[in-house]
C-alpha cells in the first residue's frame, strides 16, 4: 500500500525545487496533491509533470487575499486537508544598509506573514492526526550576511513552529519543520544576483560542506515524507535538521 494513500496534501511553492520534489513523492506516494506557485508557466509545467489529476493554484504566498482564495478553493474540491506543506519562500540578498521599506515587506509578507495566515485560513480544513511542515532553514541560527530579514523570518518561523506545535497538539495537530542546509534548487540563481556571485557562494557553500555538495531535492523531500507519515507521531514543534553536517561546523 502507498504511503499516503487517501490523504490530501496542500504543497505551497510546488513548481520547483524542494517543493516540487515533495509534490512528485507525495503524488507517488498516493496522495491527493494541490500545488502552488506564483509563476504560471512554471506551475502549468510542474502540473504536466504531475499529471492531471492535482490542482495547481497560482497563489502569491504573501498576499492574504490570495491566501483566502487558495483556502476556499481547497475547501470546495477537497473539503479537508491531512498534510500542510508551508515551503514557498522568497530571498533577495542585500546589503544591510541597502535594504528598501519595500524589499522589508516583501520578503516578511512571504516569509512569516504568509505562513502565519496560511496556516490561520487552512486550519479549519485541517483533519484530525493532519501534519503540518513548515520549511524553515539553517539560516535561522546562523550569521548570514546579506540574507538579514530572510534569516530573521525563518528564526520566527521556527519560534512559530514550537508555539503551534503545543497549540494545535489538543486538536490532534501536529506542527513540525524541516530544516534544509544548502540545497540544489534554482532559487539562489532567481534572486536577481550576477551569476559570478551566485557561483562563488556556491563554491564557498560546497567547500564549507562536510559531504562536499548541495543536497539534493529529493533528499529534503524524503525528510518531508517522514513528518507527514504517522510515524512521526511523537515529533510535536520539532525542527528536522537535514543539511549534510553543515550546521555542525558554524
Amino acid at each position: 500500500m502507498k504511503k499516503l494513500s487517501g490523504k490530501t496534501a496542500l504543497i505551497t511553492g510546488g513548481s520547483s525545487g524542494i517543493g516540487l520534489a515533495t509534490a512528485r513523492l507525495f503524488h507517488a506516494q498516493g496522495a491527493r496533491l494541490i500545488i502552488t506557485g506564483r509563476d504560471a508557466d512554471s506551475l502549468a509545467q510542474a502540473q504536466q509533470s504531475l499529471g492531471e489529476d492535482v490542482l495547481a493554484v497560482q497563489s502569491d504566498a504573501g498576499k492574504l487575499d490570495d491566501i483566502e482564495r487558495l483556502a476556499n478553493t481547497v475547501k470546495e474540491h477537497f473539503g479537508s486537508l491531512d498534510i500542510l506543506f508551508v515551503n514557498a519562500a522568497s530571498a533577495k540578498p542585500t546589503p544591510f544598509e541597502s535594504v528598501t521599506e519595500d524589499q522589508f515587506d516583501e520578503i516578511v509578507a512571504v516569509n512569516f506573514k504568509g505562513v502565519f495566515f496560511l496556516i490561520q485560513k487552512t486550519l479549519p480544513l485541517l483533519t484530525k492526526g493532519a501534519s503540518v511542515i513548515l520549511t524553515t532553514s539553517i539560516t535561522n541560527q546562523s550569521a548570514t550576511p546579506r540574507f538579514s530579514i530572510y534569516a530573521a523570518c525563518k528564526a520566527a518561523q521556527r519560534s512559530l513552529v514550537q508555539s503551534l506545535g503545543v497549540e494545535l497538539i489538543a486538536r490532534g495537530i501536529r506542527v513540525n519543520a524541516i530544516s534544509p542546509g544548502p540545497t540544489d534548487t534554482p532559487g539562489l540563481g532567481r534572486c536577481g544576483v550576477p551569476q559570478e556571485i551566485v557561483e562563488a557562494i556556491r563554491t564557498d557553500l560546497q567547500n564549507r560542506s562536510p559531504l562536499k555538495r548541495f543536497a539534493e531535492p529529493d533528499e529534503i523531500a524524503n525528510a518531508a515524507l517522514f513528518l507527514a507519515r504517522a510515524e512521526s507521531s511523537y515529533f510535536v514543534g520539532a525542527e528536522l535538521v537535514v543539511d549534510g553536517g553543515f550546521s555542525l561546523l558554524f
